[in-house]
């Protein structure tokens, strides 16, 4: 998901080509083009238009378009009506959004991503209810939404498939989101195995499915036996049927990847007095290195090796799958306006030479993904945490966006394609850094901006309203003397 305005979509646009990005990953908004969730209730075509001319003018630009279907934006009538997630006839619901969009789009675009973070839809969208919809079904809700999930996955690759691909010439994948975990003590067998299990209960709880036909065996066995020891009848994981596992298995055509941090991992036994849900289901606690470099997010710290094993562990456990890396990036507080953020430059140099040792390692990475073009919304932090290489202004109305250092150090990144050498890099460094100070004045010049713009459009017609209304006062009580 990008923060693009109407009116500043083609500036925008050019910001990416100046940087010389050639792929840009976008989300459509399944409620701006079907209100009602279904289609054959009404077509918003307003919303197809500007999704139609977003995917041209990146074209025009020679940028190729990568859509995700599905990022946390179902319409409010499937949540009302239905439960959303929790509700089978989610699948079918989701698969007819889906054929309209291969429909109207598929001519141009060639990459799908059906569902973006899929855990975090499950477990903070329907376990602790942190995000939308915000209920708190602890120990079943995210089992039954992720296993809704993972079917109107499926059965979209499949509609694809059938109907679509020969002459689209398309790929579908889904994008998981994923951190490493590490033993605390690599001597240890349960801190060993405990980490495997985070792993498994995280990436493996959808792609293990989806590549393999069901779900980790880990998982299976230690949510059984935790809803055993509750006096359940059966497991809350759900199960698939034997048709469902032939029905879902293989249906990735690339893995889309994003990868923030890591995670020391240790075993801990929660007893099932402690009541069920996800986590408890688990048994391991999660610890972090409190010198782990943290500059916004309070959950981000930057641990650059973890991410060449979880590459790693993708290759290991799913045949080598196509890689995109869909999310990378890191955040910073929404009072720092400091522009010249070295430490996401850092970040970026750090991941993604882990990502091309990964690469040497002979795990096959196909594309790269920064997080994020601008400044935006992020989700229930709002706009107080700021992952952009630029910045947008959200004070003021025209939401001005200030390029970061970080621009001009990506740029010249991607324009390499890679490290060329250390001597180098510290020069793009540099000169980086050098270039963010004219931005840094501008910034600092918009408050006041902000403020001439409050006196104009506010102060100003509040004091006419005013005067107005004093002037008739005193036209009244003049009447009232004569009379």
């Amino acid at each position: 998901m990008m923060l693009f305005s109407v009116f500043l979509l083609k500036d925008d646009i050019n910001l990416m080509k100046e940087m010389k990005l050639n792929h840009y990953r976008f989300s459509v908004s399944w409620p701006r083009i079907l209100p009602s969730g279904i289609r054959s209730e009404h077509i918003n075509e307003k919303g197809i238009r500007y999704y139609n001319d977003l995917i041209d003018m990146l074209l025009d630009n020679k940028i190729t378009p990568v859509v995700t279907l599905y990022h946390w934006d179902l319409p409010q009538v499937l949540q009302e009506k239905y439960g959303g997630w929790q509700n089978g006839s989610m699948v079918g619901y989701f698969n007819d959004y889906a054929n309209l969009c291969f429909e109207r789009f598929g001519n141009r675009v060639k990459h799908w991503i059906t569902f973006n973070n899929p855990w975090s839809i499950s477990v903070e969208g329907y376990e602790t209810g942190e995000h939308a919809p915000g209920m708190k079904l602890r120990g079943s809700g995210a089992y039954k939404a992720a296993h809704n999930i993972i079917k109107a996955h499926a059965k979209v690759w499949h509609t694809y498939d059938m109907k679509w691909r020969s002459k689209q010439k398309g790929l579908i994948g889904i994008s998981l989101t994923a951190d490493w975990g590490e033993p605390v003590d690599v001597s240890n067998q349960r801190d060993i195995e405990a980490a495997e299990r985070y792993i498994h209960f995280y990436l493996g709880w959808f792609a293990t499915p989806l590549f393999h036909g069901d779900y980790p065996q880990v998982m299976k066995e230690y949510i059984g036996r935790k809803s055993g020891q509750q006096g359940l009848g059966a497991s809350r994981l759900p199960v698939f049927s034997p048709q469902e596992k032939s029905y879902i298995r293989g249906t990735v055509d690339f893995l889309g990847l994003g990868h923030y941090t890591t995670r020391y991992i240790t075993q801990k036994n929660y007893p099932s007095s402690f009541g069920d849900s996800y986590f408890a289901d688990r048994d391991l606690a999660e610890l972090v290195d409190p010198q782990w470099p943290d500059p916004g997010s309070e959950w981000l710290y930057s641990v650059p090796w973890g991410f060449r094993r979880t590459l790693n562990f993708i290759k290991s456990q799913y045949g080598n799958p196509m890689i995109y890396v869909t999310e990378n990036g890191v955040s910073e507080k929404m009072l720092c306006t400091d522009l010249c953020d070295e430490w996401r430059m850092q970040y970026f140099r750090e991941y993604i030479n882990e990502m091309l040792k990964a690469v040497k390692d002979g795990v096959n990475v196909k594309g790269y993904t920064a997080w994020s073009l601008l400044d935006s919304f992020e989700w229930d932090e709002g706009f107080s945490e700021r992952f952009g290489l630029y910045f947008v202004d959200f004070r003021n109305k025209n939401k001005p966006r200030y390029p970061k250092a970080s621009v001009q150090f990506y740029k010249r990144l991607v324009s390499s394609n890679g490290f060329p050498n250390q001597r180098e890099v510290e020069s793009w460094k540099r000169k980086a850094v050098e270039t963010c100070s004219s931005s840094n004045q501008l910034l600092a010049a918009d408050p006041l901006i902000g403020h001439m713009e409050m006196v104009t459009e506010i102060v100003v017609p509040t004091v006419c309203t005013l005067c107005i209304l004093l002037s008739a006062v005193f036209f009244m009580f003049l009447l009232r003397r004569r009379l």
